[in-house]
Formats: C-alpha cells, structure tokens, sequence
C-alpha cells in the first residue's frame, strides 16, 4: 500500500502490526510529526454560524488535506484523516438534538420519561447528520486517494451513548430507579451501532484503507476504541453489573481494540478492563493537571502486566529513561513526546527508543 504523504509506510504499519502482539520488529511505536519545511496556503472561509462551518464538509475536506499535506510524518507517525462530526454524532443520528461550538459539539437528551421516549431512540441512517458524515467520508476518500488514510469517526457507542440520551446526571439516578430500561436501550443501540460501524468500515474496505480513528492506531480488520466517560460517575459494583458486558461484547465485535480510560476518577475499573481477554491495549489519559508520565508509573507498569498494550498519550524528553527503566518496548506506543522540535532532535529520539530493550 502507498501514501505519498507516508512513504515508509510498509515499515511502519509493521512496527503497528506487532504492537497488537506486543512485540518488537525494531522498536517500539513513536510518532512524530514536523511541520513542512515548505507549507502550502491551506483554504481558509467565512461562515454564518458554527452549524454553518461544522456541516460544509466540501470545505472541511479540503482544509484537512491541506493541513495534512503541509505535515511531516516521521517514525510511526501517519496521515490520517476521519470524518469528525463531534464527540456525539451517533447520538444524533438516534433522536438527540445537537448543538456547535468552536471546537467541539454536543447533544440534548431525548429521553425524558424511558416509557414514552424510548422510541425516539432509535438509529436513523436517512438523518441529515448521517448523510452529511457519509459525504464527509466520501469526499476525504477522494481527496486521500494514495496520499493519506482516512479513517471511522468518533462513534461513542455505549455508555456515554446513553448518558447523551438521558443526560449523566438523570443518568447518575437510572442507575439505582431504572437499571432495567438503562439494560434494555443498551442492548437495542450496541445493534445499531454495530449497523453504523459497518456501513463505514464497509466504505473504508473497499477503498483499500486501514483501519483507523480518531486514535490513529491502524488493524487490518475491525478496530476502535471502546470508552465509557460516564463511568467516573458510578461504583465498580455497577459498572461491572450494567456496562462491562456491553464493553466485552463490543471487543468481541472488533479485531483490535484500544479502551480509551479517561481521567482518575475512571481508575477504579481498570481491573475490570483488564481481565476482558478480547481487549488488546489500553489509553490511559490521565486529563488536565495531571500530566505527566512519573506519576502513572504504576498504571503503565499494570496494564503492561496484564499482557496488554498501551499508548502513553503524555511524555517529557526528560522522562524517556524513567519509562526505559519500568517498562519494556513490547507493547507501546508513545503517541505525545514533548521536546520534539527539528529533524535532529527527532532523530536522537528514534534512536534512544531503538536502543531499548
């Protein structure tokens, strides 16, 4: 497979493949990325409003191309490019009410009773939202032909499905007065959304792309990101009880797959996590204010324990030979290293992670 904007792209999808297996072609996975020492203008458009920005994806493609093409992408670093439509675009396709921001999107509840709202639920395909991300899709294909890989959008099937449904907090007292609807409306939309992953990953296969995401690990076959953001709200007695069969079933569904663990408040389900045997890798973002690799130390140490992969999502220069000294190469994937500024600190980086054994 080519990519002009990744000529190397066969080694590296290598170094990705042995991830999955936790082992070592050469080194483990690092990705860097420079700017283009010769940058092109990238398009730039007035619109009336953000809803206006969000949906003129004919434009969005293009900046994303242009954006892409003035990057250069070293070591394992990849040219990827996803349909974003915000964090809870399902959702949207399933009765939510959405709103834009500058950045982000988010959605209003439809499910104000569960008896009488329950129909509103339910996935529609003909929604404009799902079209607008399919032409999004689409375009990002053709402009990616043989030069970057375009990958499934941010999907957030499961829990945090049901929390936009239903709002966290609303949701937070369901977990005591309505566990049975909330098992219910999990059941119905991990069909649904097993219905949209498909139709995308259909359309991706038959471009000849690898599989990818808004974490842009790449598999031949079936891969994602199981999350639940919702579960810092709840014991690992319900968690266990109400959404890990759900997150287990969605591993089985996928041929690699990466759990994006969000913040410290979620910690207390990494055990559960980790004993799900599909589950190949674990992301751990610890969120703002704590940063840092030296105060996960033990995190990284167990997920490694586990006999699963991990993506190290935060790492200082000055904190490469602490990871060297508790951690073995098998397995990771440094996704941010601060400190990377120019070709030759680039470089003397690759070669520290080569050296590591």
């Amino acid at each position: 497979m080519v990519f002009s904007l990744k000529p190397d792209y066969e080694a590296a999808k290598k170094r990705y493949d042995a991830y999955w297996e936790q082992q070592i072609i050469d080194r483990a996975l690092v990705s860097i990325s420079l700017p283009s020492e010769r940058p092109k203008p990238v398009p730039h458009k007035l619109h009336a409003s953000l809803e206006e920005r969000w949906k003129d994806v004919d434009f969005r493609a293009e900046q994303t191309a242009a954006n892409l093409a003035n990057t250069r992408f070293l070591a394992d670093s990849l040219p990827v490019a996803w349909p974003n439509m915000g964090p809870e675009i399902f959702s949207a396709w399933c009765g939510c009410g959405y709103h834009y921001g500058d950045r982000t999107t988010w959605s209003d509840p439809c499910v104000i009773d569960w008896e009488s709202d329950y129909h509103k639920t339910k996935l529609n395909m003909e929604h404009d939202l799902f079209k607008i991300t399919d032409r999004f899709a689409d375009l990002l294909l053709e402009l990616g032909r043989d030069t970057f890989i375009v990958g499934l959008t941010d999907f957030h099937p499961g829990g945090d499905h049901i929390a936009a449904l239903r709002d966290p907090a609303v949701l937070a007292i369901d977990m005591i007065e309505n566990v049975e609807w909330i098992k219910r409306k999990l059941d119905d939309s991990y069909k649904e959304y097993q219905k949209a992953y498909n139709y995308f990953y259909a359309k991706l296969q038959a471009a000849g792309m690898p599989t990818t995401s808004w974490t842009p690990l790449i598999a031949d076959d079936r891969y994602y990101i199981p999350s639940n953001d919702f579960s810092c709200m709840i014991s690992t007695d319900m968690f266990q009880e109400i959404f890990l069969p759900g997150i287990i079933e969605e591993c089985r569904f996928y041929d690699r797959s990466i759990y994006h663990l969000d913040g410290p408040g979620a910690l207390r389900h990494l055990d559960a996590l980790l004993d799900i045997k599909e589950l190949d890798a674990v992301q751990w973002v610890p969120g703002a204010g704590n940063e840092g690799f030296s105060r996960w130390i033990d995190v990284y140490k167990k997920i490694q324990a586990a006999g699963k992969s991990m993506q190290i999502t935060s790492l200082q220069i000055s904190e490469i030979a602490l990871m060297f000294e508790n951690l073995r190469p098998e397995g990771v994937y440094i996704s941010g290293i601060s400190g990377v500024t120019d070709d030759e600190s680039a470089d003397a980086l690759i070669r520290r992670i080569a050296a590591w054994n």
